[in-house]
């Protein structure tokens, strides 16, 4: 039976998450002794937990994800609806929403053509990686199945993406790996590898490198993301796409790109490949796609791949022979579709490409008050601060003074994140990706708490 809880006491509530839910990210030790956090209502950029107290919300419900803010009555409404009228066919079959969806999202992005639904970024980018795959049987004898990720990339939580994933502790305890994956170096010009003037093509030429020790052959896809996320908030130099994507081109080398964090507006662009003039064969989306509001994730190809799958139909092994049961749920595809309409009607790429200038102005300024504060980088409203013990020689801060941090900005109520068991020695980056709807108080009021908890905790 289900019994609803006081508003005014959610002490049930607690001991039931404490007992029996198991939390992502979380060591639970310690809730043997202190209650776990509970989030129970939002609206706009502000969440009130089940103490009460008020945060503001820095990070877009803790992993970048609710692009136009909590409370958006129109997408609850256009999920309801739809549900109603239909909730749901495999998507061997068609729907309304799938197919509005679809083809709005394709007006946002142009050279691109066809919508693969799953239901995570993960799955998306399992799907690329199977259709690299099966290109590479069809018309390479399966030589062409090798893929590159890039150090500090992260792309997804299965065996197989973490075998694509360049963070290492992410990773860790649970090999062996998906073989035909290889990594190459990060393009982070603070943590820089070459001595160079041109970094930016430098760290593309990396690649090449690998490329030609490996076998060109042998390579079907490249994987990158447009801005290296939960890695480190990491911008890519000048020089660095442009390269690239020659080089993909020059290799016949398929270019994966993961816009699971940085899609659906969160640079100021629809996507964040878009901010340097990429022309990839695969796109893959997930979390700002409904901010949230359902589950729903995409993978987006050329019509020149689309074609490698229908060539020949005399070959019943021809086709792209997948499934992903939840992709077929017509929810996400609504609330996805009222996401665009906000996001278009409110004017939200223009805002974030103010506020992400309002917000790398005031972490530039904490740099200047902090020498904690070793480099702030970002685009649009995704923006990071990496903190260094030393500014000479870029010695990372101790991750517990970075939890230290994100407890004093939380304790001021504002919630900000921090990089976490991804990079060993370089979980040391302060991140920040607050809603596309933020306001120049909001934004101040964000670096105004990180300028308290780095005074306090490094004084």
């Amino acid at each position: 039976m289900n019994v609803a809880a006081s508003p005014n006491d959610l002490s049930e509530i607690i001991e039931a998450d404490r007992n029996h839910v198991w939390h992502h990210l979380l060591q639970h030790k310690g809730l043997e002794i202190n209650d776990p956090k509970i989030m129970v209502e939002g609206k706009g950029m502000r969440l009130w937990d089940a103490t009460g107290k008020e945060h503001l919300d820095a990070v877009s419900g803790g992993v970048w994800t609710v692009n136009v803010g909590y409370g958006r009555e129109s997408i609850a409404n256009a999920v309801r609806d739809q549900l109603i009228k239909l909730n749901y066919f495999a998507h061997s079959a068609g729907s309304i929403p799938g197919s509005l969806f679809s083809e709005r999202l394709i007006s946002k992005m142009p050279g691109m053509s066809r919508v693969y639904f799953t239901n995570s970024g993960t799955e998306a980018n399992e799907k690329a990686f199977k259709m690299v795959r099966q290109i590479a049987h069809k018309r390479f004898g399966g030589k062409k199945h090798k893929i590159l990720y890039r150090e500090r990339d992260y792309h997804g939580s299965s065996i197989t993406a973490i075998s694509a994933g360049g963070q290492q502790e992410r990773n860790a305890q649970y090999g062996p790996y998906t073989p035909g994956f290889v990594e190459v170096p990060h393009c982070c010009e603070y943590r820089a590898q070459w001595d160079v003037d041109n970094y930016g093509e430098r760290a593309a030429d990396a690649i090449e490198e690998v490329i030609l020790r490996e076998g060109p052959d042998t390579i079907g896809a490249l994987c990158l993301e447009p801005v290296t996320a939960g890695g480190g908030v990491i911008t890519p130099p000048e020089g660095y796409w442009a390269r690239v994507q020659e080089i993909c081109k020059k290799y016949d080398i398929l270019l994966h790109i993961d816009e699971v964090v940085c899609g659906v507006g969160r640079t100021g662009t629809w996507f964040g490949y878009q901010q340097y003039g990429i022309k990839p064969d695969f796109v893959t989306m997930a979390k700002g796609v409904a901010s949230g509001y359902a589950a729903i994730a995409c993978l987006v190809t050329t019509e020149d791949v689309f074609e490698m799958f229908k060539d020949d139909a005399s070959d019943p092994m021809n086709f792209f022979r997948d499934i992903s049961t939840f992709g077929g749920c017509t929810a996400g595809p609504a609330a996805a579709l009222e996401n665009m309409r906000i996001i278009e009607d409110e004017g939200l790429l223009d805002n974030t490409t103010l506020m992400g200038e309002r917000l790398m102005s005031n972490l530039h300024g904490l740099m200047e008050k902090h020498r904690v504060v070793g480099d702030v980088r970002g685009k649009g409203l995704f923006c990071g601060a990496e903190l260094v013990a030393d500014r000479a020689t870029k010695e990372p801060v101790a991750e517990k003074l970075m939890q230290a941090v994100a407890a004093d900005c939380m304790a001021q109520g504002v919630i900000i994140g921090v990089s976490n068991r991804a990079v060993p020695g370089l979980n040391n980056v302060i991140c920040l990706s607050p809603a596309l709807i933020s306001t120049p108080d909001d934004i101040d009021n964000i670096t105004d708490a990180i300028d308290g908890a780095l005074t306090r905790v490094f004084s």
